[in-house]
């Protein structure tokens, strides 16, 4: 039995996509997504917050919420 997680394969392609609309650069945008998901995955290596989410998932998600969200801009 496969678990689901929080976010669909329709909702996370969606996001993705508003990013991509959203971004000057595809390619900047893109290494942006990379780069973060590559350090939420060092420092959440020990957590146990949402295992079954990857960390490009993670950032997609995060990114878009930045994006459509202005007040939770982190990075």
């Amino acid at each position: 039995m496969q678990k689901r997680t929080a976010f669909d394969s329709t909702q996370l392609m969606r996001r993705a996509d508003e990013l991509i609309s959203a971004a000057s650069n595809r390619y900047r945008i893109t290494v942006q997504v990379a780069n973060r998901a590559k350090r939420r995955r060092f420092e959440d290596f020990d957590s146990v917050d949402d295992p079954t989410m990857k960390p490009v998932m993670r950032a997609i998600i995060e990114m878009s919420d930045e994006l459509t969200q202005p007040e939770i801009i982190g990075e």
